[in-house]
C-alpha cells in the first residue's frame, strides 16, 4: 500500500496537477459566458474532467518525450523518469489512460466537442516536440492553454462563436509570455544541447522584452474581449486587476536576477487566472 501511495504521489508531482489552475479558470469563464450563468452540473463536471485529463496527458507525454533531455539538464535531472522514480513505460501508459478519459469526457459533452478533441490532442502533445526545431515553441505552449476557453464554449453551446477566439488569443499570449520568462533559466543548457527557445535564439534581455510585449498584447485582447461581451464595471475591474498583477509579476524578476522566477511563474499566474474568473463571474451575476 505504501508503494502505491508513493507512486500516486510521484505521478501527481510529475504532472503538476495543481497547475491546472492556469487554464481551468479561463475555461470556466468561457463556460459561464456561453451559458449566461451556470450550465447544468453534468456539463460542469465533464468540462473539469476533460480539462484535467487533457492537461495530465500533455504533461505526462512531455515528461516521457523529454526524459533523455531532462536527464542532461541539472535543473530537471531529478524529475521522475531521469531519477528512476517512474519508468517510461508507466508514464506512457498513464498518458494513454488520460487520453482515453479526455475522449470519454468530450463525447459526454456533445458531438462537436468530440470532433474537436483530436485537434486539441495534436496541439497538447505536439508542443513537446516544438523546441527541437523552432524558437517559437512558447506559442505552442500558449496555444495548448489558450484552446481551453474555446473548447469550453463549444462544450456548452455545441457551436463556435468567433468572439471566444479573442480570449483564446489572450490566453495564448499570456501563457506564451510567461513560458518565455521560464525558459530564461535554461539559457546556457539549451545552447549547449542545441534546443530552441526565444532566449537561446536572442538573449535573456531580448526575451524579457518579448514577454513584456506579449503580455501587453494579451491585455489589449482582454479589452477587446470585454467590449465584445459588454462587460460591466466588475468585468473591467477584473481586466485592470490582471494588468496590475502582470506588472507585479514582471517586477519580481529581471534579466540579471531570476531568483524569484518560480514565484512569478507559478504563484502569480495562478492568481491572475483566478482573479479574472472571479471578476467575470461577479460581472455576470450583477448584470443578471
Amino acid at each position: 500500500m505504501a508503494g502505491i501511495t508513493s507512486k500516486i504521489r510521484t505521478t501527481l508531482e510529475m504532472i503538476k496537477w495543481e497547475h491546472s489552475i492556469f487554464a481551468l479558470p479561463f475555461a470556466l469563464t468561457a463556460m459561464l459566458l456561453a451559458a449566461h450563468g451556470l450550465p447544468g452540473w453534468s456539463t460542469v463536471l465533464w468540462i473539469v474532467v476533460a480539462m484535467v485529463s487533457a492537461r495530465s496527458a500533455a504533461m505526462a507525454f512531455n515528461r516521457w518525450a523529454d526524459a533523455e533531455l531532462d536527464a542532461k539538464n541539472p535543473r530537471t535531472s531529478n524529475r521522475a523518469i531521469p531519477a528512476g522514480l517512474l519508468s517510461r513505460q508507466f508514464v506512457l501508459g498513464f498518458t494513454c489512460a488520460a487520453i482515453v478519459i479526455f475522449l470519454v469526457a468530450a463525447g459526454e459533452l456533445n458531438r462537436l466537442t468530440l470532433e474537436f478533441s483530436p485537434a486539441v490532442l495534436v496541439v497538447l502533445l505536439g508542443y513537446s516536440c516544438l523546441k527541437r526545431f523552432t524558437h517559437w515553441s512558447h506559442i505552442g505552449l500558449g496555444l495548448a492553454l489558450g484552446l481551453a476557453p474555446t473548447a469550453a464554449w463549444i462544450a456548452v453551446r455545441g457551436s463556435l462563436d468567433p468572439r471566444i477566439l479573442v480570449l483564446t488569443g489572450a490566453v495564448t499570449l499570456w501563457a506564451g509570455g510567461f513560458d518565455v520568462l521560464y525558459a530564461c533559466q535554461d539559457y546556457e543548457h539549451d545552447r549547449a544541447a542545441g534546443l530552441h527557445s526565444l532566449p537561446q535564439a536572442t538573449s535573456i534581455t531580448a526575451a524579457f522584452w518579448a514577454a513584456r510585449f506579449m503580455h501587453l498584447a494579451m491585455l489589449a485582447l482582454l479589452v477587446w474581449f470585454g467590449r465584445l461581451f459588454s462587460f460591466g464595471l466588475a468585468g473591467w475591474l477584473g481586466i485592470a486587476a490582471v494588468a496590475l498583477l502582470l506588472a507585479y509579476e514582471h517586477s519580481l524578476v529581471s534579466p540579471g536576477d531570476l531568483r524569484r522566477l518560480n514565484a512569478a511563474f507559478f504563484t502569480m499566474n495562478g492568481v491572475i487566472a483566478m482573479v479574472f474568473l472571479c471578476f467575470v463571474t461577479a460581472d455576470l451575476w450583477l448584470r443578471r
